[in-house]
This record gives C-alpha cells, sequence and structure tokens, in this order.
C-alpha cells in the first residue's frame, strides 16, 4: 500500500518552536508545494506522482527528489528543529521506531491496501524438506517487531541485530519450531531482496533453519531474479516479496511455479510524510499551488 504520512519527534514541550505557526492554513505554503523525495527511478516515487496527479488540491504540487539518504537526512533535520516537512515513507522501516510517525489519509484509497511480506517455496520442498517447510510456513513477526529490529541495524550489521533477536525471542522461535524433529544437514538456499527489512528476515529465518539441522546459504538478488529462482528451483525459499501491489506484476508471472505459504509480516505500507506536530491529518488538508 502506499500511504501518505506524517512525523513527529518524541519531545513536543515548548512553545517557542516553529510548528507553532504552523496549520492547515498555511502549511502548504510552508512547505514550498514540495514533498522531500527519493530516487527518481523508484516506484514509490512514480506512484507518488500519480497521487499528485489525482488530488484536485494538490495541482502544482512537485517531488524533490535526490536519494533515499539525503531524505532521511532532510528528515532529521526538520524534526530536530520542529520544522514542516513532507516525505516519501514506508514501513517497516527504522524511521518509525526512532522517530513518532503517522500516515495521512487517502481518502481517494489511490495508494490500495495495506500490504504483507509473503513467504515462497519451490515446488517440491514441501516433500523434499518437510521439516524446511514447516518453519518457514509458520514464521511471522509484527511490524513494530521488525522496525525496532531494524532501527538497531543502522548501529550494528544485520546479522548481529538477527542472531540477538532470536536469543532475545525465544518464546516466538519456539512457536515456530515447536514439535519439529531437527534435519540432518541438508542444504537449504533462501533468496533475498537487498532491502533492509527482506535482509533481516532472511538472517533470522537462516539463524533458525541452522538451529535445527539445515545449512543455509543466503543470496541477495534483484526483485525479478527471487521470482524466476524460486519458479525454476534453482532456490528454494524467499521471505522478500510484498504483496499484493509491490511485486504483483513479478507475483503474477510466475504464479503458479511455486507454493505461497501466506504472509510473514502484515501492515507494510509506502508513501509520503509529515511530523506529527504539523496539524494536518489527510491528503485533502493540502492547499494547491495559487
Amino acid at each position: 500500500m502506499f500511504t501518505f504520512v506524517i512525523a513527529g519527534c518524541g519531545d513536543n514541550g515548548g512553545s517557542n518552536n516553529s510548528n507553532d505557526n504552523i496549520s492547515e492554513n498555511n502549511v502548504s505554503k510552508e512547505l514550498n508545494y514540495t514533498i522531500t523525495g527519493i530516487e527518481p527511478g523508484a516506484g514509490q516515487t512514480q506512484k507518488n506522482d500519480e497521487v499528485i496527479a489525482g488530488y484536485e488540491n494538490l495541482k502544482g504540487w512537485k517531488q524533490e527528489l535526490s536519494s533515499t539518504g539525503a531524505m532521511l537526512s532532510a528528515l532529521d533535520e526538520a524534526i530536530k528543529n520542529e520544522e514542516p516537512i513532507i516525505f516519501t515513507a514506508w514501513s517497516p522501516h527504522y524511521k518509525f521506531a526512532k522517530w513518532d510517525l503517522k500516515f495521512l489519509e487517502d481518502p481517494k484509497g489511490l495508494f490500495g491496501d495495506e500490504e504483507s511480506g509473503v513467504t515462497l517455496a519451490r515446488k517440491g520442498l514441501k516433500e523434499d524438506f518437510p521439516v524446511a517447510y514447516e518453519i518457514l510456513d509458520r514464521i511471522h513477526w509484527e511490524v513494530k517487531d521488525l522496525e525496532t529490529a531494524l532501527l538497531k541495524a543502522e548501529d550494528e550489521d544485520i546479522e548481529t541485530v538477527a542472531n540477538r533477536w532470536v536469543e532475545e525471542n525465544e518464546e516466538i522461535v519456539a512457536e515456530w519450531t515447536e514439535g519439529i524433529a531437527p534435519a540432518n544437514g541438508d542444504s537449504i538456499e533462501i533468496v533475498m531482496t537487498p532491502w533492509d527489512d527482506s535482509t533481516f528476515r532472511s538472517h533470522v529465518a537462516g539463524i533458525v533453519l541452522e538451529q535445527n539441522g539445515f545449512n543455509v546459504n543466503l543470496t541477495p538478488v534483484d526483485p525479478a531474479v527471487v521470482f524466476k529462482s524460486i519458479a525454476t528451483g534453482n532456490a528454494d525459499a524467499t521471505l522478500a516479496p510484498w504483496l499484493p501491489s509491490t511485486h504483483r506484476d513479478m507475483y503474477e508471472a510466475y504464479e503458479g511455479d511455486f507454493e505461497d505459504l501466506g504472509p510473514n509480516f502484515s501492515g507494510a505500507k509506502i508513501g509520503l510524510a509529515v511530523p506529527s506536530y504539523m496539524k494536518i491529518d489527510s491528503l485533502e488538508d493540502l492547499e494547491p499551488k495559487k
């Protein structure tokens, strides 16, 4: 799902900050009718353009495009100074654990429904490695847990964070592996996208599988290669795809050539954001450029 978001800092105390004069009557002008975007070729950048075109009150708005890193730096600076900003956002992402963010309502539903991260397996995995299949089928996270882990991964490598997550969440892992008889060193290949959330989820799955007798190889690849490798049997499983929108075309291109084990997390969103101290809640609160 693509949605607009509002961001805020944890300490909103004091009355001398610049946001005190920000209201829905002048916020659009304060923002210079500009969205702080990410990379020009990103799918979300294209979706944002569609949404801008779809709302009459966003006439004259534009995206200032650069990179994800530049967007996050601009967000950090704006929140430190409690200044207005509207920016490209997606969840799960560490920014939702670091700052107080909320999605702007999308009354026209142009961003679509919420998405889920899904687990796909090659055909025959259940018969070849029933233990791995069962564990993969049980794995599931809450979005808040993912975002907390991704925030920690800003200071440590993701593999370290994944190992600690498994150690600190024994009860959850026990639910994934209850009644499982360990394997005997069989090799499993998991493919993942280079996105941080995919990398974290894949590492956790790999650790749990290795604890249960498998040798796991994690391979980062382009999203298109994720689907092709599972459909052709060149890889065993993936936890990376986002559905029903982000990877829909690739899913449909290979549908029937893999097994869909269902969501490993739900509630993913993609969109734009502005600070929570700003007095707007909906895309329709913004005004066209005059």
